[in-house]
């Protein structure tokens, strides 16, 4: 066995169960043994950002290792966004990236894709990954390989791998699965203890579910705890999509200002919030129409448990669940839960579309079919995926970063084998939409909602008086049949509804659906955030 293939038996151990890459000069040997092998499944894009992206989405909907391969310098510089983006939203990433040779720098010349020393793009994914390895010694590989995948499956978070292009063929032994170091046994019986007495003695205690849930797999032991415990779960904007197919006393998502005003007081007023995975970050809670009292909350992210001043480290996410769910009885607490009444009935007339008639549309097509994941981009498609009934969702709800929608959605068809629902507005789509042209190579369908406006009219929202937020008109449905989908222009909801529904009988080709919506008209959810901020900034 070669080093390479000992990587690619050590990722599909880890969990990997597909490659999305870009070739070039100095990842050619290593790919050329990903395909000949056929370890794990290749598929290529067109745009690295894009193969970040697409990894990022199949990490999430797995709940495994996503992998993303692209060569040295001009290949790997050109993901740091994506990779970023799934440093801050805690994907498990795994970076393949093709290096110069080990001769190489010992020429005297500088080498092509080089910054400012060899080492250069080496050091850049220090900053986003949480560990690295270049496989320069095959002997050492092994335990290099094991130690590094070890790592983003413990942390959550992206590992960088370099494969110097003359090390690929060097003969190496396999690689052996590291054990996850054993939690403090008396720590975790501590902390179990006081977040039980926490809860017990709280007015109104509130689960809020966080993203880590879900990276670390936990949806099913999460619903049971909070049945047990009695507890209302919510997720935060975030979080959207956790629990979706869990049984769990799921209320709703909470978005401060923005979001329905029972769930804002709900957890805003809780005496012992309970934040499970959540990260506390400004798109989650800078909203807030009181500011919560962290003090007060009980946060178990990052490894760590912290109880007002009390902090517990080393205590993995996944430990405290069993330990909790060991200590509460089998017998569930009876909790009513008031869900929340998402938009049925889009009246299919001759009116113009705005953005809450789309979330109404996809809910009575889903409602028809039957629930379909959903890959949203940033913008205001994203806070219309908030009025779309409770679905599997992946979004850069933190990062923020445009591009996201597209690649991800192929991903989420790569990973799980369902046809995903994709939202994206017309300035995400100029970066990264043309990426649907490799949906017939590999037989992706998506459905793809994209919102027009001619615009990027979120950023509208905050600054009008700016000119450069216009677009233009690039008739994005006209060139859906030279990428081999089908596409569709709609300004009507009778043509919206007319649309969605042939695109749902249309399988083995993407359907592009391009939703003309006329400038300013935004989705009840982002006008709310809009307002909100404008609310909170005006008070300070």
């Amino acid at each position: 066995m070669n080093l390479v293939e000992s990587l690619l038996h050590a990722l599909k151990d880890h969990g990997a169960r597909q490659i999305f890459g870009i070739p070039g000069d100095f990842a050619l040997p290593y790919f050329r043994i990903i395909e000949q092998s056929r370890i794990l499944p290749l598929y290529t894009l067109s745009h690295e950002p894009a193969v970040g992206f697409a990894a990022d989405a199949a990490s999430r909907a797995q709940q495994g290792l996503g992998v993303a391969a692209v060569t040295y310098g001009a290949g790997a510089l050109n993901m740091v966004n994506a990779v970023a983006a799934a440093y801050a939203e805690k994907s498990p990433l795994v970076v393949l990236s093709g290096g110069p040779g080990k001769g190489e720098s010992r020429s005297g010349l500088l080498l092509h894709h080089q910054a400012k020393t060899l080492d250069s793009q080496f050091q850049m994914f220090r900053e986003i990954t949480c560990d690295q390895v270049r496989l320069d010694d095959a002997a050492r590989a092994p335990a290099d390989i094991a130690r590094v995948l070890a790592s983003a499956l413990r942390n959550s978070e992206p590992v960088y791998i370099e494969i110097p292009r003359d090390m690929v063929d060097q003969p190496c032994a396999p690689v052996l699965r590291a054990a996850d170091p054993a939690p403090d046994g008396a720590a975790l019986d501590a902390c179990v203890e006081e977040i039980l007495a926490r809860l017990a003695s709280a007015r109104s205690p509130v689960l809020m579910a966080g993203v880590e849930v879900r990276r670390y797999g936990l949806e099913d032991k999460v619903a049971m705890l909070s049945r047990r415990l009695g507890l209302p779960v919510v997720t935060s904007f975030m979080g959207r999509g956790l629990l979706a197919e869990h049984d769990a006393p799921l209320v709703g998502t909470y978005m401060g200002v923005a979001g329905l005003p029972e769930i804002t007081h709900l957890v805003e007023e809780s005496d012992a919030l309970f934040l499970l995975g959540e990260i506390v970050c400004d798109t989650n809670f800078a909203v807030s129409e009181t500011k919560i009292d962290l003090r007060k909350a009980i946060q178990a992210l990052d490894g760590r448990v912290t109880l007002g001043y009390h902090v517990y480290p080393q205590l993995p996410l996944a430990a405290l669940v069993d330990a909790l769910l060991a200590r509460v009885a089998d017998s569930e607490k009876p909790f009513a839960v008031t869900r929340p009444v998402y938009p049925h009935g889009m009246k299919a007339d001759d009116a113009t579309i705005a953005p809450t008639d789309i979330a109404t549309a996809v809910n009575d097509l889903m409602a028809a079919h039957g629930k379909m994941p959903i890959a949203a981009d940033m913008g205001d498609c994203l806070f219309t995926a908030m009025e779309i009934e409770h679905t599997a969702l992946v979004a850069p709800g933190y990062y923020a970063t445009m591009g996201y929608g597209v690649p991800a959605g192929l991903g989420l068809q790569a990973a799980t084998g369902q046809r995903p629902l994709i939202l994206v507005g017309d300035g995400a789509f100029q970066m990264t939409g043309w990426e649907l042209g490799n949906c017939r190579r590999y037989g992706w369908d998506p459905i793809v909602l994209l919102f027009n406006n001619a615009s990027w009219e979120m950023l509208r929202t905050f600054q009008p008086e700016s000119g450069f937020n216009d677009l233009g008109e690039w008739g994005y449905a006209d060139m859906a049949a030279g990428m081999g989908g089908d596409g569709m222009r709609v300004s009507t909801r009778a043509e919206l509804k007319a649309a969605l529904d042939k695109a749902m009988a249309t399988r083995g080709r993407f359907q592009l659906i391009e939703v003309m919506i006329p400038r300013g008209v935004l989705s009840a959810t982002l006008q709310r955030f809009v307002a909100g901020v404008k609310r909170l900034s005006a008070a300070k």
